[in-house]
């Protein structure tokens, strides 16, 4: 009879350990989901890699572990951050509507990908890691905001509507106060 509740009792402690490791976020991890190419989402861990190699790492609910560059996913989303990829690279999404406001978070030019086992190089996006852009969902154009081409761009971004082209006029260098030129822009278009 002893012999009998040492067992349960060791059997219960290993069931209640593994059920603890299992809602135990993995060290460098963080709750997160993934779309991946075909559309579909899968929901697990993030670890982000995306300055250093233009890639997360993921651990889906089987605890089974996959790394995945900017050209195999279409976006990711690490606790409350949202991002896409475009042309293999890695975008936060600061704004979202017609057009997004994003900053550009990894470097993917130069990167091989595999079609079968014959590499393929991608030249990735213009611009570099923490760079701004305005990205235009309907027409897939992203335009690359920096203070040498900034008046040229907002004029053509914002044609037409008066109060997001006035509001981005008053960031001043700032290129991160765009972000409410954009608002104001999506909330006029939707």
């Amino acid at each position: 009879m002893r012999t009998l509740q040492t067992i349960t009792a060791i059997t219960l402690f290993f069931i209640a350990l593994n059920v603890q490791a299992q809602d135990e976020t993995p060290k460098g991890y963080s709750k997160g989901s993934i779309v991946l190419a075909h559309n579909s989402t899968v929901s697990g861990y993030v670890k982000d890699k995306m300055k250093s190699e233009a890639a997360i790492g993921f651990i889906n609910e089987n605890q089974k572990k996959k790394t995945y560059s900017g050209a195999d996913i279409l976006s990711v989303s690490i606790g409350n951050e949202n991002y896409i990829c475009i042309k293999g690279d890695f975008f936060k999404t600061i704004c979202n509507g017609k057009l997004c406001f994003l900053q550009k978070m990894s470097d993917a030019s130069g990167k091989p990908s595999y079609n079968g086992t014959e590499p393929v190089f991608s030249n990735g996006t213009a611009g570099k890691p923490g760079d701004y852009f305005i990205y235009d969902n309907m027409s897939k154009e992203l335009r690359l905001i920096a203070k040498k081409n900034y008046d040229e761009v907002i004029a053509v971004v914002f044609a037409g509507n008066t109060a997001a082209l006035d509001k981005a006029k008053t960031v001043n260098g700032d290129l991160s106060q765009l972000k409410e030129a954009v608002e104001i822009y999506n909330n006029a278009n939707k």
